[in-house]
This record gives structure tokens, sequence and C-alpha cells, in this order.
């Protein structure tokens, strides 16, 4: 093949790459299966359903602490990174955010002025020593974001900056000296930005829940309760805080004292649009790919009502526009061992309302939507 020849199939396939040539518009956005980072969703185009308003309602509602309960598979890691890129001081995320809701808002001023913590949760599972590990790397990292405030410390600080730092990364398993770690970053923080911070917790709930269901949970949760406390609570450097989790686990296990946190589960109307996809999202989302939101697809995924909204499950709908089947692609997506364990020590009423629910399709009953780990 010629050189003009080898050109001329480049060019080709770069045209065909960029048009469909069926219609002569741009090429479709990747589906973003799996995309739980915002930055990358936006910067390698793939397809996004704009969320951005949760910030103009977070700023509004000016809620200290803020927990928000979703199902899994709901965009709580990608809403919280949205959230975290926004703030974020140390970035520059005007071109991520131009196209966006939130900038046709007052407070598009807000954008990367506030020094930002984002934490994840979700890797902390398994063994005491594999969570512990986890939570200092997450830890770790947001230090190592912020390493040039500790260059010149007094003495004071340069103790307590020499403690919490080998805490975090010596190799043992336990939280001692790290209690207090994040609360001593977040006034460093405000010191030099002059500014307080904002944190975004993700998955803050998975430690409880994995120490639980292994049989060490008396072992973390002092020092669990004793790191969210001294972050969310007693820090005076605390702008705003937003975490997200799976349930609420009840306050005489972790949160017996943190009396400035206000939950938003299912029931409630605060965010309830922001997490899983609303019906006209859907809709537009399914015709961005020529498929339509007609009664099939409603009754195979449209299992949720939010507040005031019926809620869609992003796992299956871009699951769905990928395959073209109507499966449930909800299932295996997690552990379900605590609920099982749960279901094997209920009483027989709960046993007969579940065997009913699994032949009709429905029960009515109450639920109580705190869980205590507490025997």
């Amino acid at each position: 093949m010629s050189i003009i020849e080898q050109e001329f199939v480049l060019i080709w396939w770069h045209l065909c790459y960029t048009y469909d040539m069926k219609e002569g518009v741009t090429m479709k956005k990747a589906l973003p299966i799996g995309v739980m980072d915002y930055r990358k969703l936006i910067s390698e185009n793939y397809y996004n359903v704009d969320k951005s308003l949760i910030i103009k309602d977070f700023l509004e509602r000016k809620t200290v602490v803020t927990l928000i309960t979703r199902p899994r598979r709901f965009g709580k890691t990608l809403n919280m990174s949205m959230m975290a890129e926004f703030f974020d001081i140390t970035k520059d995320s005007k071109e991520l955010f131009k196209d966006t809701k939130i900038m046709e808002t007052e407070y598009a001023s807000f954008i990367n002025q506030y020094p930002t913590l984002f934490i994840s949760f979700a890797n902390a599972k398994e063994s005491q020593y594999d969570i512990i590990r986890t939570i200092k790397k997450e830890i770790s990292k947001e230090y190592q974001k912020y390493n040039h405030l500790f260059m010149n410390l007094d003495d004071y600080d340069q103790s307590d900056f020499d403690l919490i730092k080998k805490s975090l990364t010596n190799h043992q398993d336990d939280f001692k000296g790290v209690n207090d770690s994040l609360s001593f970053l977040m006034t460093k923080l405000e010191n030099h930005y002059h500014k307080k911070v904002m944190v975004f917790i993700d998955e803050y709930d998975t430690p409880f829940i994995e120490a639980h269901i292994n049989g060490f949970y008396d072992d973390l949760k002092h020092d669990l309760s004793s790191l969210l406390h001294n972050t969310l609570k007693t820090s005076s450097s605390l702008q705003y805080a937003m975490l997200t989790g799976i349930q609420r686990v009840a306050k005489e296990n972790i949160f017996s004292d943190l009396n400035n946190i206000v939950v938003c589960t299912v029931k409630d109307y605060h965010y309830d649009q922001y997490f899983g996809f609303t019906e006209d999202e859907t809709k537009a989302f399914l015709e961005y790919y020529h498929l339509t939101l007609d009664e099939d697809v409603k009754n195979m995924y449209d299992g949720y009502h939010i507040g005031n909204h019926d809620i869609y499950n992003p796992w299956s709908i871009i699951n769905y526009i990928d395959k073209k089947e109507l499966r449930p692609y909800w299932l295996n997506t997690s552990s379900n061992k605590m609920i099982r364990d749960a279901i094997q020590d209920c009483d027989i009423s709960f046993k007969q309302d579940y065997e009913k629910l699994i032949k009709t399709g429905q029960i009515e009953t109450l639920v109580q939507m705190e869980t205590s780990f507490l025997k």
C-alpha cells in the first residue's frame, strides 16, 4: 500500500469514527458503564445525565451534615465525585461544568472556591486489617494532595503531624492516632486558604456493615465513630459535609452524639431526583440511543418511588441500552449476606409476609428505616 493510500485509509477511518455515516451526525457518546469519576465522564465524552442542580440544593439548604441513603448502583459515587470536583479549590473545573444546569444559576461563582476532602469507604471490606488499611490509604491520599501545607509547621503542629503520619503509614490493624487525622487536616486547610472545608464521604457505612458481617464490629465501632465525630461534629473548620450509604445505621451505634446530621432516606423529597434517573431523564436517555420507554421497559425497571419521583435504576437502564435485552441487571451487584442472616433470625410472621410478597408481588408493611447492629 502506497503512502497516499495509507493516508487515505487513515482519513477514512477518522471520518467513520467521528460521524454516523447513515445519519450524517456525530457518533453517539459512549455509555458510562461503571464510570464513577466525574472528570473522566465528561472529559472522555460519556453520556451524562445532568444532576448538577444537587449542588444548588446543597448550598441553599445549608445543612451542616447531610446523609443520603440509597440502594447500590444509584449513582452515589458519581454524584459525590461531581460535587467534590465542583468545589475543589485546587482544581479548574469550569470546562467540565460549562454546559451544566448549575452554571445557569447564581451558584456558578462557587466553582473551585473551597478546600475539599473527598473520602470513599467503598473498598473498606473483608478483613479487619483490610478495612483499616483502606481507610488509612484514603486519608493518606488527601494528605498527599495537600502536602504543601506541612512544609513549615511549628513545633506543636509538627508533633501532631508526625504522630498522624506515623499512624497512617504503619501496617498495624488499629486506628491509633488516626481519629484526629481529618480534623487536623481541616484545620490546616482553613488556616491556609482562609475558608472552611467541604467534606464528602462516600459509602460511609461499608466498613460498619463489613465489620458486622464478619464478626469484629465491636472492635472497630469506637474508632470509626470517633473519626466521624471529630470530622463532622467537633471540627470548627467544617463548612458543609455530605455522606452517602446504602442504609442509615442507628444513632445508638455510631451517631449517638452527632446531633447535627440530617438524614435523607428514600422516603424524603430532599434530593429525591438526584440519585437514579427520573422518568423524563430515562426517556431522553433511551431515545438518544434509538430506544423507547414503553410499557415493557417500565414494568421491568420502574421499581422505585423515592420522595416525589418515580426513579429508575441507572445500572439497569445503562445495561439495557447496551445489551438491548430486558433482563434483571441489578442481580449479583452486591453481597446479600447480611439480609440472608437477618431473614433467618426473623419471626414466623415476617416469613409468612415474605412468602406472600413472592407469590402476589405486593404487601403492606411498616418499615423501620434505621438499622441497628446491636444484639
